[in-house]
């Protein structure tokens, strides 16, 4: 099977011979098609078509031709639509026939509540760094009970390492990692071993470096509307049709022409759209009409918690799932007490926002986060389907945003580390691991960017700012090759006593799932689940089901052992899912210090 999409913008091979080549450059006065060749620029004058786009036919252009465009006689770009630069996006972009690869044919994906996410960056997963090293880890992460991968974005950056969120060139593989082709070999091998491939895509911002749109397409950019970025993406000014269609065509073409199983779309709090067809809803709109017969899963980031997109049933329009930050937060002040910046709204009553977290899916539905922080106060929403959401101890954000990049398993008290990931792995939320997570990696992942120049120092510089809070003269400098190097996880201390223990905990716990919460998901109960407090450091909480069962969990997050009274404790005849910290001698009615254990059986009324 061969997959391609087509699309208005980029190069496409023709039939006879040739290629085709379509800019959208609505600034520009003249464009002109460069070939790269041993003896400098072969230019091919584009023919200006309506509404800006310019066109131009090479009868000689092949896969494997090098070519950027020049504007108005002068400025040498990239292709944006390119699907490859292999020189970084400063250097000329490849024609590509995405035609050449062959997929298999019976692949369709898995439905969303089978869903165990792991999130990796391509960059450091491996010594190699690239698709083709990361493909021959799949069969462990298959091992353990693993069935999506989610790839921290690829879209090509410059320089040689960084997380990807600064993009600049949306359809081109990052060059670093390795061609196209090896990118869907590592697709297509997650797929023959059960696996499906999530990607993380910005359409939000493009990064500072590498990014020529202002010179010839401005109407990409908002004339009234800013980001944490800077100028916000143009989706409802003057030209956005344009510039919507780019990045949903560019969602479509990630999900046809690579076959990913999933995106998940990041930080759509910035992503502002006054439309009466949000594009947000337009994207899930085109890509569940492109994908038709197979499982193909939406899901964002949303700092804000806002709801309003997501469904407990994949529909037109809607998303599957949100990444929940609130259960992070609020399992890490619970174990470590800290409160200092986003922590904040989550240091009163810690326990209390945790069982709420557990029942109804958010802590603050609906609710802005402040400049430092804190979250704008509102009312309470109605509880979301736990379903939707997507729960994690740890991911890149809230590791690497961290002056040095601390695993949460390295701030908590030995005996709790691997509270935090049961805690993600065993509720009925999709859960989602981090890489290393699995075996308890100590190496620490931080915040890199190859960047150069001013805006090497203006990084540098801003980092030490944003922690100010902290002793700053030791901080890892972000644009150092050894900050690259130190996140990477050294798979050799999976083979260590305590890492093959940590592994054997996961495996055994994704087990458990497997067996008790994923074939019920569809059962599940919205706003019917309930939690209480059992002293200053338990929770009793119990998910409900249409048939009447229970899974309950029995939680005590401190260091000494709790008495709990009958009323607390979960059912007599309930059959054991799973126990952590908790011998099997344990008298009823005593929860040992830092540890769960999870039942599943009828409800009763004492």
């Amino acid at each position: 099977m061969r997959c391609h999409h087509e699309m208005p913008f980029g190069a496409r091979l023709q039939d006879g011979g040739g290629a085709l080549f379509r800019l959208w450059a609505p600034a520009a006065r003249q464009v002109e098609l460069a070939l790269e060749t041993g003896a400098g620029p072969e230019l091919h004058a584009a023919r200006s078509e309506a509404k800006g786009w310019w066109e131009c036919r090479v009868p000689q252009a092949a896969a494997g031709t090098l070519y950027r465009w020049r504007i108005d006689g002068g400025l040498l770009v990239p292709d944006p639509a390119s699907r490859y630069n292999p020189e970084g996006p400063h250097g000329p972009s490849c024609l590509v026939d995405p035609g050449q690869f062959e997929w298999d044919a019976d692949w369709r994906g898995r439905p969303w509540h089978e869903t165990v996410l792991y999130e990796l960056h391509v960059g450091t997963f491996t010594p190699e760094g690239t698709y083709a090293a990361a493909a021959g880890r799949l069969q462990a992460l298959v091992d353990i009970g693993v069935t999506a991968v989610e790839l921290m974005p690829v879209a090509n950056f410059a320089g040689r390492f960084g997380w990807g969120y600064d993009g600049v060139l949306p359809y081109a593989p990052h060059d670093a990692y390795g061609p196209p082709d090896e990118l869907k070999a590592f697709i297509q091998q997650a797929h023959r071993l059960g696996l499906m491939v999530f990607l993380d895509v910005v359409y939000n911002h493009f990064g500072p470096d590498g990014n020529y749109l202002h010179a010839y397409a401005p109407a990409f950019f908002s004339q009234t509307k800013k980001s944490p970025w800077g100028a916000a993406i143009n989706f409802d000014g003057p030209d956005s049709d344009t510039v919507r269609e780019f990045f949903i065509q560019n969602a479509v073409y990630w999900v046809q022409e690579y076959r990913f199983d999933g995106l998940r779309l990041d930080a759509v709090h910035a992503i502002s759209d006054d439309s009466d067809r949000h594009v947000l809803r337009e994207l899930s709109e085109r890509v569940r009409t492109a994908t038709a017969g197979r499982h193909v899963h939406l899901v964002l980031e949303n700092e804000d918690n806002g709801h309003e997109h997501l469904a407990s049933t994949p529909m037109h329009g809607s998303y599957d799932g949100q990444w929940n930050d609130d259960f992070h937060h609020v399992v890490h002040v619970a174990l470590t007490g800290e409160t200092q910046r986003y922590y904040h709204d989550y240091g009163a009553g810690t326990m209390d926002l945790l069982a709420r977290c557990l029942t109804h899916g958010m802590v603050f539905e609906g609710s802005k986060r402040r400049e430092g922080g804190a979250r704008e106060v509102v009312a309470p929403a109605p509880p979301q389907p736990l379903s939707a959401l997507v729960n994690f101890a740890h991911n890149h954000d809230q590791v690497g945003n961290r002056a040095r990049g601390e695993r949460l398993t390295a701030l908590v008290p030995g005996q709790a580390a691997a509270l935090p990931t049961l805690l993600a792995l065993l509720t009925p939320a999709i859960p989602m691991l981090f890489f290393g997570e699995e075996w308890g990696a100590p190496e620490p992942f931080l915040y890199f960017a190859d960047w150069e120049g001013e805006l090497r120092d203006a990084v540098r510089a801003g980092r030490k700012r944003e922690f100010g809070h902290v002793a700053a003269d030791d901080l890892p400098d972000p644009c150092s090759s050894e900050t690259f190097e130190r996140s990477r996880p050294d798979v050799g201390h999976a083979r260590s006593d305590a890492g093959r223990a940590r592994l054997e905990l996961v495996r055994t716990a994704l087990a458990a799932r497997r067996r008790w919460i994923t074939p019920r998901q569809a059962q599940l109960l919205t706003g019917k689940h309930s939690a209480q407090r059992i002293g200053e450091r338990g929770l009793s909480v119990q998910w409900r089901y249409e048939d009447g069962r229970l899974l309950s969990l029995e939680l005590n997050l401190g260091d000494a052992p709790l008495q709990v009274e009958p009323q607390h404790l979960g059912p007599v005849e309930a059959e054991l899912v799973y126990s952590h910290r908790w011998p099997a001698d344990t008298p009823r009615g005593t929860w040992p210090a830092y540890a769960a254990r999870w039942t599943f059986g009828e409800e009763i009324t004492l």
